[in-house]
């Protein structure tokens, strides 16, 4: 019984660390749907002659433009989802680190209360 309320805190910090990259991943799939459709979209408007009108979806409403500033507007906006991408992928490798640490931790109080009872006896 008393193992199980020393891993209480340990389990929670695990459960939170897993929550977290469990988020984590998907934020970073959402970014990478958001980028394939930014790059299939920029190879669309790019086959365009450069005197087409097209229409950006802002919000609710479509603002009409040319197609070379859709284009460069598309690139910026790539390269915005590459930053956050490359952020989460950031956030994800430090969860991993810190939910391996969190559970060697466990582990070690597991085995140093092993270690206990088998003293006691």
């Amino acid at each position: 019984m008393a193992a199980a309320v020393a891993q209480s805190p340990a389990d929670l910090e695990l459960r939170k660390a897993f929550a977290e990259m469990q988020m984590n991943k998907i934020e970073s799939t959402k970014k990478l749907r958001s980028k394939q459709r930014l790059i299939i979209t920029e190879h669309e408007v790019s086959n365009l002659p450069p005197e087409t009108k097209v229409y950006a979806s802002i919000g609710r409403m479509f603002a009409l433009s040319s197609a070379p500033e859709m284009t460069s507007e598309l690139k910026a906006k790539q390269t915005k989802v590459d930053s956050m991408i490359s952020q989460c992928d950031t956030n994800k490798n430090y969860v991993l680190k810190n939910l391996k640490e969190q559970e060697d931790n466990l582990r070690e109080l597991v085995q140093q209360k092993k270690r206990d009872a088998d003293a006691a006896k």
